[in-house]
């Protein structure tokens, strides 16, 4: 007869005669987080299918009522359990089906609806006679399992590193990692905690994967954004549940905005206590619901490699942006073997997908072309993976070329035909060659108000085409006379065929219109004062641009700096420039200089970022440091939060508002001292107050080895000129003035 197989919290496990005896012994086996390998490795061994509900139920497994096991002796290990469900497949002969007794979690029953449930198959059990002696099965298991499991050395990082057979079971935490692997992650930034542990020992284990370990959520999803930014590759942020999980929220919002792809998998608490306002639980999908473009809530350890392959997908394709994957630590615990390749559950979005532009649009935007007298390209961040395209078009055309925010380096801003950036705070030129335009061809973009201003005065005079990957944009701003859903580079792509088959480039001159731009140019560059010696912040950033041959990867934080390096750095190829724009989310600077490091070994890269910002997460200089990343940080440190007192000094007459960040006590020292935290951090750095003083400065932060650190004292009465103000458009554009005048 079968016994019922029922655990205590110790370390027995107690043999039970009948179903009453074991719920009397333990009615709540689930609760024993530490005996749940058995539970589970037990449940493969009896053949039982895996659901949300099953993980739970106490099997009828053992057929010697005398057997007696402890964990120490019965260890089921993924390897052991296979072994061991093998050899009794082969020995012991068919046995009565399994008895279940039911636990009733109140949670999961109204969850049930919900949940696939699945018929078990045929169980099979192990027999006494097969396993007399458990330290000795246990041992012959794992000698068995040996042909299908191995495990490494890691030279460099003095790890077990373990790889797995096909058909070896695995906790889902290690399926996790392994479906990471398989989607070619190499870096994740992951921070530990209660309901994540599970994770982070499975990433000790995988041979190929790096964990970037920063000192706060935030910091770890920012840097994943950087890493994606800067390299066009997913970026895996992973954190526990509770407040790890709550402090990706503003890095979700702000990918979700930029449309940067990233995944974000958080902990969460077990599968029991969902809903019950355990500790550390948070509703994280529920919180991330509106910002991101989907999130997950696994119940079932076999839905892993799925949802990990879709949300790679996702995040990816289309119009990118963020997927969030929550995982309750039961099921990162339980054991399973992995069905890889699993077809992908996306049908409605899949049906959706931009298919490649028609012929016959892409012919009349060319007659658009032909009959202009005065095009603009308004280029955005949509075309961060067709620069080579855009420029082929603009070689073959003579458009000229302005970017937003997000854009810039998807044309190369030194270029002839390069109108730099447009809207708020863009130049003169660009923002008069769109509204003089007769033709505005928007791509990638989504006529955001920071570029608008007042939509009915913004290209008035033009008429609008606008390609983009995202229908929702289309039209949701401003209404296009013209409209493509489709990937721009397959646009372009198509475009430039056409262009060259029929000719046309040839009988097309702009030249009179490039000219007129030009003129502009010269009446109203980019310019700013100086004052003794003083360090205008355009002038420091300048000095940077000339010192790294427009060649170096730029991130900032937001305020001031943020516009002065849009506009003072020449940005040559995509994916050059790192910022939060569409969300101007301060302290995204570091950590996202540090990710972008991280995916781009040798490349110098500077973080351009103000004092406000920089004190948002400077707890990162702490991984840059351990890691010693090449990351160069030159704060133009202000004192103040420069872009709101330029906004008090513009329309609320100059009165200051809890803006000043230095010591009210002591205005005359510069306060925190960023060069002596700097150094807590055991990280060079030096500050630099005088104009004359500045480029050697400079210098000697990029040729220093490692991370570095350069405060720039910066006068606090500077503004961000040209300015629109917002709702305002290009009649309105301030020219002139600081923070030394009244307004």
């Amino acid at each position: 007869m079968n016994s019922i197989v029922a655990f205590e919290k110790g370390t027995k496990i107690k043999k039970c005669e009948t179903t009453r005896e074991a719920l009397e012994v333990f009615p709540r086996a689930q609760d024993v987080e530490d005996d749940h390998r058995v539970v589970t490795a037990l449940r493969h061994v009896s053949g039982f299918a895996s659901s949300s509900t099953r993980r739970l139920d106490i099997k009828a497994l053992l057929p010697d009522p005398s057997l007696s096991l402890s964990l120490s002796t019965f260890h089921y290990t993924m390897a052991t359990a296979a072994a061991a469900a093998a050899a009794s497949r082969a020995a012991a002969p068919p046995q009565p089906p399994a008895r279940l007794i039911p636990v009733h979690n109140p949670f999961l029953l109204r969850l049930k609806p919900l949940l696939p449930f699945r018929s078990p198959p045929k169980p099979f059990s192990i027999s006494a006679a097969a396993s007399p002696n458990p330290p000795a099965a246990a041992a012959a298991a794992a000698a068995a399992a040996a042909t299908t499991a191995t495990t490494v050395a890691d030279p460099v990082a003095g790890r077990a590193l373990r790889s797995f057979g096909p058909s070896e079971p695995r906790k889902g935490a290690d399926i996790l990692v392994e479906a990471l692997e398989r989607a070619g992650v190499s870096d994740v930034f992951a921070y530990p905690g209660g309901a994540s542990m599970e994770i982070h020992q499975a990433l000790t284990r995988s041979p190929s994967i790096s964990n970037h370990l920063l000192r706060h959520e935030q910091g770890e999803a920012f840097a994943a954004s950087g890493y994606a930014r800067s390299t066009g590759r997913p970026g895996v942020c992973i954190a526990t549940s509770g407040p790890g999980a709550t402090n990706l929220v503003s890095a979700l919002a702000d990918a979700l905005l930029d449309s940067v792809p990233l995944v974000a998998i958080t902990g969460q608490v077990p599968r029991r206590m969902i809903g019950t306002d355990a500790f550390q639980e948070t509703p994280i999908v529920e919180v991330t619901r509106s910002i991101t473009k989907h999130n997950y809530l696994v119940l079932d350890v076999d839905d892993i490699p799925r949802v990990i392959k879709e949300a790679f997908f996702l995040a990816s394709s289309g119009r990118p942006g963020p997927v969030l994957v929550d995982i309750p630590k039961d099921i990162q615990q339980q054991l399973a073997v992995p069905a890889w390749d699993p077809p992908m559950r996306l049908t409605g979005y899949l049906s959706r997908l931009p298919r490649p532009p028609a012929r016959h649009l892409l012919d009349q935007i060319l007659r658009l072309v032909s009959d202009s007298r005065r095009p603009v390209l308004y280029v955005g961040g949509g075309c961060s993976s067709s620069g080579d395209e855009l420029r082929r078009f603009v070689s073959l055309t003579g458009i000229p070329v302005a970017t937003t925010l997000m854009g810039l380096g998807n044309y190369p801003s030194d270029d002839p035909l390069s109108l730099r950036m447009l809207g708020m705070h863009g130049t003169v030129y660009a923002n008069y060659a769109v509204d003089k335009s007769d033709l505005l061809l928007a791509f990638g973009v989504r006529f955001d108000d920071r570029v608008t201003g007042k939509l009915e005065a913004f290209a008035s005079r033009a008429k609008i085409v606008h390609i983009d990957i995202d229908p929702a944009e289309i039209g949701k701003n401003k209404q296009p006379h013209v409209s493509i859903c489709a990937d721009v580079k397959l646009a372009l792509e198509g475009l430039n065929q056409l262009l060259e088959e029929s000719g046309l480039h040839q009988k097309l001159d702009f030249s009179p219109w490039v000219k007129e731009l030009d003129e502009q140019k010269k009446a109203f560059p980019l310019s700013y004062k100086t004052f003794g010696e003083e360090i205008p912040p355009q002038h420091a950033i300048q000095v940077l641009d000339e010192l790294t041959s427009s060649e170096a990867i730029i991130s900032t934080g937001v305020g001031q700096h943020q516009m002065w390096a849009a506009q003072y750095y020449r940005y040559k190829r995509p994916r050059q420039w790192l910022s939060s724009a569409g969300l101007g989310a301060m302290g995204f600077g570091l950590p996202a200089a540090a990710g972008a490091a991280v995916g781009n070994p040798g490349v110098t890269v500077v973080d351009i970022d103000g004092d406000g910002s920089f004190l948002m997460n400077l707890q990162e200089l702490a991984m840059i440091r351990i890691e010693n990343l090449p990351v160069k940080t030159m704060v133009l440190n202000n004192q103040h939060l420069g872009m709101v007192v330029q906004w008090e000094d513009r329309f609320y007459k100059a009165n200051r508002a809890h803006t000043y960040l230095g010591n009210p006590s002591n205005e005359e020292e510069i306060y925190p001292d960023l060069v002596t935290i700097a150094k807590g951090f055991n990280i060079p750095a030096a500050r630099v107050t005088k104009r004359s003083e500045l480029r050697d400065a400079i210098t000697k932060m990029l040729e220093t080895p490692g991370p570095y650190l350069l405060d720039v004292i910066v006068p606090h009465q500077e503004h961000v000129l040209p300015m629109i103000p917002s709702g305002g458009a290009f009649k309105d554009m301030i020219l002139d003035g600081d923070g030394r005048t009244v307004h």
